[in-house]
């Protein structure tokens, strides 16, 4: 951090211009946000219509939940420690503050300038308070837990008024293989501009954490490897190993056809693990995760709709355990043994099926209702959607949490790149080798490929 005395500029007086205009409208209702970026605008939205926070909280709350610890977990937590102490003095000269908080937005250490520090705790910054969006509205701890990368929340960026005052940087630590969030480093300054160096040093101390959190994973796809031909060795059913998110590791012949996977072909990075696009597998799997993580020796038995089968296939799923530590399953096709997975779990998890779709044109919110999508597509690090108003980039920070919110409201995975609305779909055009494409009922008559191992679901999904 050796330029941390470089500062980036801000307003003299954080809570005034055209942020603060466009945050008082939007309290009142209006959804036309001019001016204010679009990571801040889509949050704002959450705040407003989803969480419902009152903008004019003044103290974050109690946090009031322990979540599950592995040690695993402990070893970020420890990292960050370590990082976020080694700083401190630097940020505290400049009267700012260091936090680590874990992925509930519960503040576990803070660092920094003992002013602030006294300060930030007239409004309950400090530790075993709640700083998530759902409990503080758009804060940087917060909304680094619900977005990827370095996140800069300045003044009236903050949903609620009594922290206007305050600038702050958070960026999630997010599991290797489940890419859920693990802790938020973060940086908070009173009245003054963040530290220039303050997005380049959060990256860093992230990329350094996850360094181990890497090659334990890589460790762990080599273990599921191993314990697959262990277990092949002995059953002669169709066999997979999947990780705790429900990726392919790796799979027989036969589990290979009904995954939709390459046979024997070992994927242990997880930047680099098959996705099987089976909603339900992947329900499955992380049910079975929940399961083991309180009964070791616990083995479940569903059904699923594999690729190339009309009829639903029976699985076993029996948890892989390396040094006391879960780091995978085993699933077997053909094979009923253990307990009967709940028909809730096996689905998509139950949730409200939302009532529009959240967009954005250049500064501008748009509220898209589902039947105006003809279907979304991953390019990059964004999601674009195709709607009768043009091509928006989606709130969505990916096609597979899209691809969730929508699996029960008519939109179907039909390619790794794309997610169709079923009933803007005006032709299925076959080609010469018999692959399939789709003709969407919009303006342009766009045309989306259909992967192979997507072809059965749409089939049934059409009835054709």
């Amino acid at each position: 951090m050796s330029d941390v005395h470089r500062l980036e500029p801000v307003p003299a007086n954080l809570g005034s211009g055209t942020v603060l205009a466009a945050w008082e409208r939007f309290v009142q209702g209006e959804d036309h946000v001019p001016d204010v970026r679009p990571l801040v605008a889509i949050s704002w939205h959450r705040c407003r219509e989803q969480y419902r926070v009152d903008p004019h909280l003044t103290k974050a709350p109690l946090a009031v939940a322990e979540p599950d610890r592995t040690p695993e977990y402990d070893v970020v937590f420890a990292e960050l420690g370590f990082r976020a102490a080694s700083v401190a003095h630097e940020v505290g000269s400049l009267g700012g503050v260091v936090t680590v908080t874990d992925a509930t937005g519960r503040i576990l250490s803070e660092w920094g300038d003992q002013a602030t520090l006294a300060r930030a705790g007239e409004s309950h910054l400090a530790p075993w308070f709640c700083w998530s969006e759902c409990a503080a509205g758009t804060n940087g701890m917060g909304t680094a837990l619900e977005a990827h990368g370095p996140v800069p929340i300045r003044g009236a960026e903050h949903w609620c008024q009594a922290f206007h005052d305050w600038v702050c940087a958070g960026i999630a630590v997010r599991d290797v293989v489940t890419k859920e969030p693990i802790a938020v480093l973060g940086i908070c300054c009173w009245r003054s501009p963040l530290p220039a160096s303050a997005s380049g040093w959060l990256a860093n101390a992230v990329t350094m954490t996850q360094y181990p959190l890497r090659r334990r994973a890589r460790d762990s796809g080599a273990e599921l490897v191993a314990a697959c031909a262990q277990a092949r060795a002995r059953s002669g059913a169709a066999l997979a190993a999947v990780d705790t998110a429900g990726k392919v590791v790796i799979a027989d012949d036969m589990a290979s056809v009904l995954l939709g996977v390459p046979a024997h072909t070992p994927a242990v990075d997880p930047t680099l693990r098959w996705n099987p696009g089976l909603p339900e597998l992947i329900a499955a799997a992380r049910y079975a995760t929940a399961q083991a993580a309180h009964q070791p020796d616990w083995v479940g038995s569903t059904q699923i709709f594999a690729h190339l089968a009309d009829e639903p296939t029976s699985i076993s799923i029996r948890p892989v355990f390396s040094s006391g530590r879960l780091i995978g399953h085993l699933v077997a096709f053909g094979d009923s043994e253990g307990a009967r997975l709940p028909r809730a779990e096996t689905s998509a998890p139950p949730r409200t099926r939302p009532r529009r779709l959240i967009a954005t044109r250049d500064n501008r919110l748009v509220l898209l209702r589902l039947p105006e999508v003809s279907f979304a597509e991953s390019r990059g690090n964004d999601v674009w959607l195709s709607t009768d108003q043009g091509r928006l980039r989606a709130a969505s920070v990916s096609l597979d949490k899209l691809e969730g919110e929508l699996a029960d409201a008519g939109f179907l995975r039909v390619h790794r790149r794309y997610v169709v609305n079923l009933g803007r779909i005006r032709e299925v055009e076959r080609g010469l080798k018999g692959e399939l494409s789709l003709v969407m009922d919009d303006g342009a008559h766009d045309m989306v490929p259909v992967s192979r191992r997507n072809a059965p679901a749409l089939r049934r999904a059409l009835d054709i």
